[in-house]
């Protein structure tokens, strides 16, 4: 589905009209992948717009970049107060936000140094990232023929462009064979995440999930359902996970910015239980929308948009 274009994209320190955001073709990041991002949420609470964990979201983004040995020409405070002026100046309530960080134009080598680093801060509408009736109904996934990255490869930490070419066939391979999101294993044949969600595995009412070690992104809604689920009295072991796991699951979900909760039915066409969400998976997405949708945040994880 295409973008609902909105007035104005932040770039470099200015808002500029939509199509005016442009960068030159010769920009080392459209060669080399070479870029930092991350994917946040703005809510439309009970309370009026909130941004959804602001400051674990761009912690990891500076994170991505120190990784890559990157000097961001802006704070993270500075990026935080860019991120407000761009929701404000397009008077939205309810959107997602992609603050990007690239190697710009300066020399097409591989060597990125000579490259200036632009930072550019788009906002668009976005629903519910894996279709209407995933939330409430589930999803069909497959495990993927690709693997993630072996230790010391790619550094699976950081959100940066290069990393999603992964990504990108893992999906297309998944929807092309009729289902909805793959799911890749680490190069031990240990479950690793999904092509842009983190996995959960509930089993015996024990909730299970990959390490940082099988090479995930060590997401900021799979850090808040951990911690929503520990505070629930369940228990939560992050551990590795083998691939046939996935058939015997009680329950499964996926967590991520885009997919928030996301329930799963079934794995390569094997039912998960009756095929129908689970009352972990019920509870944790229960109890992620009454802080997203209705602002009883007693963690304090919503930074309000309008403060008026």
């Amino acid at each position: 589905m295409p973008l609902k274009e909105v007035e104005k994209i932040w770039m470099n320190g200015k808002l500029v009209n939509w199509h005016d955001a442009k960068i030159h073709v010769l920009s080392h990041v459209i060669h080399y992948g070479s870029s930092w991002f991350e994917g946040i949420r703005c809510y439309e609470t009970a309370k009026g717009p909130a941004i959804f964990r602001l400051d674990k979201h761009l912690r990891r983004l500076f994170d991505s970049t120190k990784i890559y040995k990157t000097e961001v020409p802006y704070s993270e405070a500075e990026i935080e107060e860019a991120i407000f002026q761009t929701i404000r100046a397009n008077k939205m309530k309810v959107c997602y936000i992609r603050p990007i960080i690239y190697r710009g134009y300066g020399d097409v080598g591989v060597n990125p140094l000579p490259c200036p680093v632009d930072v550019t801060i788009a906002v668009w509408e976005w629903g519910s990232y894996l279709g209407p009736e995933a939330l409430e109904k589930g999803i069909d996934v497959c495990v993927s023929t690709w693997a993630r990255p072996a230790p010391n490869t790619f550094p699976t930490m950081a959100k940066t462009g290069g990393n999603y070419a992964l990504s990108q066939i893992m999906k297309v391979e998944a929807i092309q064979a009729g289902f909805k999101e793959a799911i890749a294993l680490d190069v031990f044949g240990y479950v690793s995440e999904g092509s842009g969600e983190n996995v959960f595995i509930v089993k015996d009412d024990v909730i299970f999930t990959p390490p940082v070690s099988s090479s995930i992104l060590p997401g900021v809604t799979r850090a808040s359902v951990i911690r929503l689920a520990k505070d629930a009295g369940m228990e939560v072991r992050e551990t590795n996970i083998p691939r046939e796991m996935l058939y015997i699951a009680d329950e499964l979900f996926f967590t991520g910015t885009a997919a928030e909760v996301t329930p799963i039915r079934s794995v390569d066409k094997v039912k998960v239980a009756d095929g129908k969400p689970g009352h972990v998976t019920k509870q944790l997405q229960k109890t992620f929308f009454d802080i997203v949708k209705n602002a009883n945040d007693k963690y304090n994880w919503l930074k309000f948009v309008y403060n008026d």
